[in-house]
């Protein structure tokens, strides 16, 4: 029997290279013409992306990325770039970093780790909750890669880690921080990425697997029902996403009484647009102009100590 050598795929969603509008828009392109993100008819889809969506929405989002890009780049990829950098030394393997959506591609990635040797690919989608929209495009990008090599490693493919204690525990550290720094609030906001209603009624798990998230968090920290409120960000489109809100929700709060939230979004791995742009600046701005007195935001696990043992101990039952 051959000596296992393996190696470690971290795949995110994406960023575009930088915050221009021509960076945007080819990163939107791809993103955008993935059928598990955009299940439309290509004749159809494609005028309305190109014609419509890709001018007004690089011209959108370039403000948005501007206002959280940094001199080393994006959020989210320095973010992790970090996680990759801790895990490798915690492991001592090739650790790499792959795009599902630009760069680095999970096509270069996956040639960088077979040249280093492994025969043993372990992926790990940073996506704590299963959904076909990111999850299984993961593994839709990854045959694609495969497809024309004629020798393949032995594959550990990472489903999601919603409830693993490893991942609450992390969490609950975060969360327990935040409230000795800041004082308990009135509600904890608990945010996750939207995703079409259309997507569960057909199978997609991804609400539950949020839910699954929210329970553990919830009963480790001790809150009761009304201390805490679930909710949904970045809808897209015009069909109904999963609800509540996170927009309307936080605009809502000030009336009902509470005046100071603290909001997570446990669903994101790495601090990224929808969290740095989207919760704590738009978000803020919202309950703050509704009557709102306290907001805190808190930051996503990135590369947090207890999140790398987290990767760690996922990774570890496959070598």
């Amino acid at each position: 029997m051959s000596k296992i050598n393996p190696g470690v795929l971290l795949v995110n969603l994406g960023t575009p290279d930088c915050p221009t509008r021509s960076a945007i828009r080819r990163y939107l392109r791809q993103f955008l013409s993935d059928k598990r993100v955009i299940n439309i008819p290509y004749l159809i889809w494609w005028p309305i992306l190109n014609g419509i969506i890709l001018p007004l929405r690089s011209i959108y989002l370039s403000k948005m990325y501007i206002s959280i890009w940094r001199n080393e780049g994006s959020p989210l990829l320095i973010n992790t770039k970090h996680q990759r950098d801790a895990l490798e030394l915690a492991l001592n393997i090739p650790v790499e970093i792959g795009m599902n959506y630009g760069n680095p591609s999970i096509k270069n990635s996956v040639y960088k780790l077979i040249k280093k040797g492994i025969n043993r690919l372990i992926v790990l989608p940073l996506y704590p909750q299963f959904s076909s929209a990111t999850v299984a495009a993961v593994w839709d990008n990854l045959s694609k890669v495969f497809k024309n090599y004629k020798s393949l490693p032995d594959i550990c493919f990472i489903r999601d880690y919603a409830d693993h204690p490893a991942y609450i525990n992390a969490l609950k550290i975060c969360v327990e921080r935040s409230f000795k720094q800041h004082g308990k609030p009135d509600i904890l906001v608990v945010s996750y990425h939207g995703i079409p209603q259309r997507l569960v009624a057909e199978g997609d798990d991804y609400h539950q697997r949020c839910l699954d998230t929210t329970n553990a968090l919830i009963k480790e920290l001790g809150l009761t029902n009304k201390q805490f409120i679930i909710t949904f960000q970045s809808r897209f489109g015009y069909e109904p996403w999963l609800t509540p809100y996170t927009d309307k929700t936080i605009q809502s709060l000030p009336s009902k009484g509470i005046k100071y939230i603290q909001v997570i979004s446990p669903g994101f791995s790495s601090d990224c647009l929808e969290t740095l742009e989207e919760l704590d600046s738009r978000n803020r701005n919202f309950f703050m102009n509704s009557g709102g007195e306290r907001f805190e935001y808190i930051p996503a696990l990135n590369a947090e100590s207890a999140h790398i043992d987290m990767m760690c101990q996922l990774v570890n039952q496959f070598l």
